[in-house]
């Protein structure tokens, strides 16, 4: 737990995170059969297609040099083949989508599970918040990682796929065009492969409207935004409970509820991918429509006789597919912008997640080696040396070495700001940053209960069992803790789905907090203002009831009401930067 600072201030990186780092994982992960397999296929699927282009614009020259030739003999062969080329065009293009639709929202699965995994493991979800190392880990990991897995996809197969038919194209459009001679101040000047060129132009000119397309799509994927936003909200829920879930140990739950919301993405993702493909058939025809502007282009050396009409039909077929090639950059350019922003994102969000140190700056005079916790063969958790500090190295306090005994009470008291929440943080390993050492027996069941208990949206059951699952305890186990923690009008709700955090008040958050413990029975409790909303009455109510039930329970309070004190045998003074008070 030694942070690692640079003169400068600034984290050193663990590793160096460049975007090849981010896609090769899935691509040789436990899927790669299954990915590789899909790939081929779409990339199969697209040459074909390519292939299908080229054989459809042979079919154009030899259609229309049939119907000027008047060949009736020829025109039912040449319908046959136009409707068997069209048809394997338009089911090649739909099923390619979808399987690029299905192998990109496998990669995403695969990277939201890697990724929630390392953000949940290990605390590095409290410790990107607490030392503020990224901003908005929820959004990297819902929004970010679709549009990685599904821009890398799509920008990747489609330069492929255009590569690979401006190659082919540019060759047709060349030889069939030919070369025009424009005349410029009474010299003939000579271009060569002229098509080509206006192909280029006219190409800056149709990429004005590429952002007129793909509204349709607005309406189809609204459900899927709704349930985005969910999944969303409940990463949200994580960071802005950090400290609470870490206090609990939630970990394991969190991953648990984000997976659970997760299956209702997939379930929704495959009714867009449904939508889509349907629509994907509609747009298909649409798709075969001819421009005129290859005909007004080409229509001067036709009229002069250098080429036939099947041949100006292979032009503007060729025209047209040449200049949406060299559209792509133009078009992609957005694409390619968000997709670099994204990288960008998750780059940044990767090397944090994986960081070890600190981002504050730290003064060469105040550096500290760091709070060590260890977790020992022992009857009592301890310490040694312990100063807490800031994270920027200003000393806070020191705490004088503490042997908390199994059944022992402790009154941890002090002024504010003097470091007594800190203390709690550093006793469960979420603070690092000072010197000292700590002992905790390697098996016990340590519990820690903030002043604002983490409340999980779901059944009052859950709530009330958490971090554990609501299956752990039985329904009468429940019912009798919160009977006994005066939540009686509660005792019958133990399966309404409700926000709980805004049902109840504080004070009956702060008794449902002690029903948790009640139901859990740590071997040390450590409460940090955990009853401040609580009237005289129901506070010493739930320490007697922490004393009678938890007798071997060592019980360590943050608290600043006098009359705890009768609940404790043991006090420690707590003074901002300064020595320990004795007591």
């Amino acid at each position: 737990m030694t942070p690692n600072i640079t003169p400068a201030g600034t984290p050193e990186p663990d590793e160096k995170v460049s975007a090849w780092s981010l896609i090769k994982p899935y691509w040789v992960s436990e899927e790669w059969k299954v990915a590789w397999g899909l790939l081929l296929a779409i990339v199969a699927i697209n040459l074909t297609n390519v292939w299908l282009s080229v054989k459809f614009n042979t079919w154009n020259g030899e259609f229309y040099n049939a119907l000027q030739a008047k060949n009736v003999h020829e025109f039912p062969h040449l319908m046959a083949v136009f409707s068997v080329i069209v048809f394997a065009m338009i089911i090649l293009f739909v099923y390619g989508r979808y399987l690029r639709q299905m192998l990109g929202f496998r990669w995403r699965q695969w990277l939201t599970n890697r990724y929630l995994e390392e953000w949940l493991g290990d605390g590095a979800f409290y410790r990107i918040e607490r030392d503020r190392l990224a901003d908005n880990p929820d959004q990297r990991i819902s929004d970010d990682l679709q549009s990685f897995a599904t821009s890398s996809l799509s920008l990747s197969l489609d330069l492929l796929s255009t590569v690979v038919t401006l190659i082919s194209f540019v060759t047709i459009l060349w030889g069939l065009a030919g070369a025009v001679t424009l005349s410029l101040g009474g010299m003939p000047i000579v271009i060569p492969g002229y098509m080509v060129w206006v192909a280029a132009l006219y190409a800056l000119g149709g990429s004005f409207l590429i952002h007129k397309l793909g509204h349709p799509l607005v309406s189809i994927t609204y459900q899927q935004q709704k349930v985005e936003a969910d999944f969303r909200f409940g990463l949200i829920r994580v960071r802005e409970n950090a400290e609470q879930i870490a206090f609990y140990d939630g970990e394991a739950t969190e991953r648990g509820n984000a997976h659970t919301v997760f299956q209702r993405i997939r379930d929704n993702w495959w009714r867009v991918m449904k939508y889509t493909k349907r629509l994907s058939f509609v747009l298909s025809f649409y798709g075969q429509i001819a421009i005129i502007f290859p005909l007004v282009v080409a229509s001067p050396r036709y009229f002069a006789g250098a080429f036939t009409f099947g041949v100006l039909m292979q032009i503007q077929g060729a025209f047209g597919t040449v200049s949406d090639s060299f559209s792509w950059f133009i078009n992609s350019y957005g694409s390619l912008v968000d997709w670099r922003a994204t990288v960008n994102r998750l780059r940044e969000f990767k090397r944090v997640v994986h960081a070890s140190h600190l981002k504050e700056s730290v003064s060469p005079a105040t550096v500290h080696g760091g709070i060590n916790l260890h977790y020992v063969d022992a009857d009592r958790l301890s310490t040694g040396g312990l100063k807490l500090a800031l994270p920027n190295g200003e000393a806070l306090s020191q705490i004088r070495d503490i042997a908390i005994q199994p059944g022992s009470r402790w009154l941890v008291r002090g002024p504010s700001g003097s470091g007594k929440s800190t203390l709690m943080r550093a006793l469960a390993g979420l603070w690092p940053f000072g010197d000292g050492s700590i002992d905790a027996p390697v098996n016990a069941r340590m519990m820690f209960i903030p002043q604002q208990s983490y409340m999980p949206i779901g059944t009052l059951k859950a709530a009330l069992t958490y971090p554990s699952p609501a299956e752990t305890y039985n329904d009468d186990e429940c019912r009798e803790a919160l009977r006994i923690c005066r939540l009686e009008e509660y005792v019958d709700r133990l399966e309404e789905s409700a926000h709980w955090a805004r049902v109840m008040s504080p004070g009956e958050q702060q008794r449902l907090a002690g029903a948790r413990v009640l139901l859990h029975k740590p071997d040390y409790l450590f409460l940090d203002e955990a009853t401040s909303a609580l009237d005289a009455a129901n506070e010493a109510s739930l320490y007697h009831l922490f004393t009678e039930r938890l007798p071997k329970a060592a019980i360590v309070s943050v608290a600043h009401s006098e009359s705890l004190a009768a609940f404790h045998e043991e006090t420690l003074e707590v003074e901002r930067s300064g020595e320990p008070v004795a007591a």
